[in-house]
């Protein structure tokens, strides 16, 4: 069910925590008078954020996992724990989908991994979405205690034991509580596999922000080893109150106003794009302010009235 909602229409629009403007101008000055570090966004707001994506018929909410704040990184996410905070969203909101994008799988036990997967799945009523992945952060490995080396290895034995092919290891009568009907596994890119393996192994794909040319080459990648399996980007989006401004590009994704947001998401869909997850720290208006806006521009274009 979870994957036929992130689907269910021409493309499906959905948003990325935290629900921040930290990188724009305007944000870099309250971040500043904050005293808080650069890439440590302002959460005084993310409930409220969270429930309004919600309302407003945002597809998916999609969280990360930063295990450890590194300065030379410079990116904490949303801060929260993500196995932690799915409990708490799954609280607050009651339609959006609940994304993870992505659990770094080898610095944590599979096994809690797949307990707290089930509590969120189950405390969700069934919307979650379990995106995992290999890692990129090789100074979280050594204070974890994991080989940076043989995480392609680590990934792979943990998936095992998320979709229970490991359970023999179960004494009778054991069990992972609570019982729940599984999440759909997406991988954050190749996470140390081959393509093949990955298309054969994984409900979806979660592919790094690109133009849609780009996207054109991966989805096509995808579409050979997957078939029909859904294929998830991002957008790092800075909305414009001109309709009509044009699109100028910048790392990750575009600043552009209504017009250009349209035509990026038809060659998104053309390209064979499921789902966009947009991020808005670069945003330079108010993030309350761009959800309503995007809402009432572009999601009656693409989203399926249930």
């Amino acid at each position: 069910m979870n994957l036929s909602k992130l689907t269910s229409g021409p493309l499906t629009i959905g948003v990325e925590l935290p629900l921040d403007n930290d990188w724009a101008s305007d944000g870099q000055r309250q971040r500043l008078l904050d005293k808080r570090p650069f890439g440590v966004p302002d959460l005084s707001a993310h409930q409220s954020l969270a429930m309004q994506a919600d309302e407003l018929g945002f597809r998916a909410l999609w969280i990360r996992d930063v295990p450890l704040y590194d300065p030379s990184f410079g990116d904490a996410a949303q801060v929260f724990d993500p196995l932690v905070y799915l409990g708490f969203l799954s609280g607050v909101t009651r339609n959006i989908l609940l994304g993870t994008a992505a659990i770094v799988l080898p610095l944590r036990n599979p096994w809690i991994v797949r307990k707290s997967a089930a509590s969120a799945q189950a405390l969700s009523q069934n919307r979650l979405l379990l995106g995992i992945a290999s890692g990129d952060r090789p100074s979280e490995y050594p204070l974890f205690g994991a080989d940076y080396e043989t995480r392609g290895h680590a990934f792979r034995h943990g998936v095992e034991i998320l979709t229970g092919k490991q359970d023999r290891r179960l004494a009778p009568g054991q069990a992972i509580l609570p019982e729940t009907q599984p999440p759909p596994l997406l991988s954050a890119g190749l996470s140390q596999q081959s393509p093949q393996w990955i298309g054969e192994h994984m409900s979806g794909w979660l592919a790094y922000p690109g133009t849609p040319e780009e996207h054109m080459r991966r989805v096509a990648l995808w579409w050979n080893v997957a078939g029909d399996k859904p294929y998830v980007s991002f957008i790092h989006l800075d909305y414009l109150d001109d309709a009509k401004a044009p699109r100028r590009r910048h790392r990750f994704g575009v600043q552009t106003g209504r017009d250009g947001l349209l035509r990026e998401l038809e060659e998104m869909q053309s390209a064979g794009v499921n789902h966009i997850g947009l991020h808005f720290r670069r945003n330079q208006a108010p993030v309350a302010d761009t959800l309503m806006r995007v809402a009432e521009d572009i999601l009656g274009v693409f989203h399926e009235t249930p």
